[in-house]
């Protein structure tokens, strides 16, 4: 057994899936290697005291503005008792105990569908998959910090008692002390005896209302340093005898690098030399606006095999997987066998692909020293972009060291790591510290965009307007399977699954399920073969099927003669949760049933295990633009940690979904993006922007996912509420005249 390795074992073709089941089961302790400084005390892996009392905890997640820091550092304070001044966060290390098996599964789950999905979480567990995405942050590890904080607790106490003679179980926390009566110690004081203790066989969390850190409103912690502007960034690191570089790649992957005008760039003041490779060039400057400047004048000239890529070769692509037959996703009884009678109502919906337009372009910071190297990188997945860099120079992981930074709003964009493989190439070549950063219109060009998508919605109405059967097909690229492809590059169980047949692509149908109770229906999916890489942005698929799917349901109720809130909540059978989101939504924005005129529309959605729904009210303007002028959300995420986060998170998306609904979309000519600057893409600001109002729902479920929940039913909503205001219904993203 001692050759057996885990490679081996995967990769084999004798192996069978016993064993690899088997290999799944094998019991591991995983070692947290949690840097301690000197002063301060380790409780397991998510938590440290220090001597001077401050409560140190270790996210996993990285920080991009949805409030991971605060969250899931709240998380472990409530559990602990800990005082919330006190509490510090730094990031997690690239260990197992912080592997995302959540978020990866949302992200790969598609290309692994055949592995049994104890094996996937095993596997993506031991290989120390750190993945932020998919609203999975407090669905992860709520429960292992709650744990981590109740451990930490409870060797306190016991800490404390052994200073008084006294059974621990008598003691409690709060507010940073141990209190047994009138008598009480610091955490600070107790910490080092504490982590020398046994943490007990069964833990007990805390119970009751009094004296929690959860639910409680508390400040961010990452805010005053962003608003003192002393938070660092990729961009803020400063190394010496650092130099700054700029990138140009090839319109689409693949494209070669044949040639550039090296003494054009090298004349550019400050330019002090160019590198080039197969597939990019750099110009490397003294600074980066001389860098950028010389890898303009470089004018570099690449070639490409394969289907060049504009908007109309993009629309055949589409029409030509809706004339295939597609795979079956899911349904429910048999659609086929509709009564005579029926009344088939049907539509076609498109939608364009949509950018990230995230603020920070990418970037990364790299120096190589000592056959080793270290990178300062914005990223959502730390263990795949070192991955990356240790393949592009060709050594072993172990000798990259990544330095996770706060992000500045990636909305999946920093998943790809295309800049650190960039930047460790840089770094070793040039044998010094480099920063490279992509330019803005490099970043519009290169971005992995949400993927386009059309679909045909079928359904058969009986006599009354009741929906008898439901049929959506979707043609949109196999997303998840090409993300598993470009990220999980080397992964031996992607292999393994990769050499079976093809299914369904989730990813890309993902959310495309009706909530409503019907008595037969189907979600088929229809790969679409195109040169366009594609990747995740905030609120995944579900950005596309809501659309399809509550822009349709409001055609069903019209169709039927229904007002179009009644008519959903008629349809969600024992859905008591998002029926109370509708209902919600409709009595605080007024709601006046759709009618002509109104300019209101109204739609909602299920995701990450939480409920929204959205109440919408557009116009078209003078030129026909569409402008959203009101949006009330309701919503259930059910345990709020922090309320203002929930908030926060809800206010954002619900912009994010109006920046996709009505703007920010891309369109290619020539294999090249139209859209290069940011003015272009058509955001939302402060004069445009609706007015916004969010409401909770008080709820004792679990707690759901929120970073993504506010953009599906937006698009939906406005579309709907702009049938109302005109009387003609855009079935096209974005809401464009």
């Amino acid at each position: 057994m001692a050759a057996l390795t885990r490679r081996k074992l995967l990769i084999s073709g004798g192996a069978g899936v016993g064993l690899v089941v088997a290999w799944a089961a094998w019991p591991r302790q995983y070692r947290a290697g949690l840097p301690v400084a000197p002063g301060e005390a380790a409780f397991g892996a998510f938590l440290k005291i220090a001597r001077d009392g401050q409560v140190i905890v270790a996210v996993p997640q990285c920080e991009h503005g949805q409030g991971s820091y605060t969250v899931l550092a709240q998380i472990v304070a409530d559990e602990l008792g800990a005082d919330w001044r006190t509490v510090g966060v730094e990031s997690a290390p690239l260990a197992p105990p912080y592997a995302n098996p959540l978020g990866a599964e949302l992200l790969f789950g598609d290309a692994l569908a055949r592995v049994p999905a104890a094996v996937r979480d095993e596997h993506w567990t031991r290989d120390a998959l750190l993945v932020t995405a998919g609203s999975s942050s407090v669905r992860q590890f709520e429960a292992p910090l709650r744990a981590a904080g109740a451990a930490a607790r409870a060797l306190l106490c016991q800490a404390a008692a052994a200073r008084w003679d006294a059974d621990w179980r008598a003691c409690e926390t709060r507010g940073g002390f141990v209190l047994l009566g009138e008598r009480r110690l610091r955490f600070a004081e107790l910490a080092e005896a504490a982590a020398r203790g046994r943490v007990p066989d069964e833990l007990t969390l805390r119970v009751g209302d009094e004296a929690r850190l959860s639910g409680e409103p508390l400040p961010r912690l990452d805010s005053p340093a962003k608003v003192d502007g002393s938070a660092n960034f990729v961009a803020d690191v400063r190394l010496p005898d650092m130099v700054f570089a700029s990138v140009r790649q090839g319109p689409q992957p693949g494209a070669r690098l044949v040639g550039c005008d090296r003494a054009a760039a090298e004349r550019v003041r400050g330019v002090l030399s160019v590198v080039t490779t197969d597939h990019w060039v750099a110009a490397v400057a003294s600074d980066w606006w001389s860098a950028n400047r010389g890898v303009a004048a470089l004018a570099p000239r690449f070639a490409r095999h394969g289907t060049r890529v504009d908007d109309a070769a993009i629309a055949r692509a589409l029409d030509a997987a809706l004339a295939r037959p597609g795979a079956r996703v899911a349904g429910l009884g048999d659609v086929a066998a509709v009564p005579r009678g029926a009344r088939l109502v049907e539509a076609v919906y498109d939608v364009a692909p949509a950018l990230h337009a995230a603020l920070e372009t990418p970037a990364a910071t790299a120096q190589w020293r000592d056959g080793r190297l270290e990178l300062w990188l914005a990223t959502q997945a730390p263990t795949l972009a070192r991955a990356a860099a240790a393949r592009a120079i060709d050594v072993a992981e172990h000798d990259v060291i990544v330095h996770p930074m706060q992000v500045g709003g990636a909305f999946g964009a920093a998943l790809e790591h295309d800049v650190a493989a960039q930047a460790a190439v840089l770094a070793r070549g040039l044998r010094r510290p480099v920063q490279l950063c992509w330019s803005r219109g490099e970043a519009l060009l290169h971005d992995r965009v949400r993927a386009p998508a059309k679909a045909r919605m079928r359904a058969w109405l009986g006599a009354n307007g009741a929906i008898l059967a439901w049929h959506a097909a979707i043609a949109a690229p196999a997303t998840g399977r090409e993300l598993a492809r470009r990220l999980l590059a080397d992964d031996p169980l992607r292999r393994l699954a990769a050499a079976l047949p093809a299914t369904a692509d989730r990813y890309a149908t993902a959310g495309a399920i009706p909530p409503y109770r019907l008595p037969a229906w189907a979600v088929d999916h229809h790969p679409v073969a195109l040169d366009l890489p594609t990747g995740h942005l905030r609120g995944g698929a579900d950005g596309y099927t809501a659309f399809f799917t509550e822009s349709f349901i409001d055609e069903l109720a019209r169709a039927a003669g229904s007002e179009p809130m009644s008519y959903r909540v008629a349809l969600l059978g024992g859905d008591a949760r998002l029926a109370r989101c509708l209902t919600t939504a409709a009595e605080l924005g007024g709601w006046s049933g759709g009618v002509p005129g109104s300019g209101q529309g109204i739609a909602c959605h299920r995701l990450a295990g939480s409920a929204i729904a959205v109440l919408a009210e557009a116009e078209r303007g003078a030129a026909g633009a569409a402008r959203v002028t009101r949006l009330v959300a309701a919503v259930d995420c059910g345990r709020a940690i922090n309320p203002d986060i929930v908030r926060q998170q809800i206010e954002g998306g619900l912009i994010f979904g109006v920046a996709a609904a009505t703007g920010a979309a891309a369109q290619y000519r020539d294999d090249l993006a139209t859209v290069r600057q940011l003015g272009a893409v058509g955001l939302p600001t402060l004069a445009t922007a609706p007015e916004l109002s969010v409401e909770l729902i008080p709820s004792s479920a679990d707690s759901g996912g929120v970073s993504d929940l506010g953009v599906p039913a937006v698009a939906p909503a406005v579309a709907n509420a702009l049938f109302a205001a005109t009387g003609a219904r855009s079935r096209a993203l974005p809401l464009r005249n």
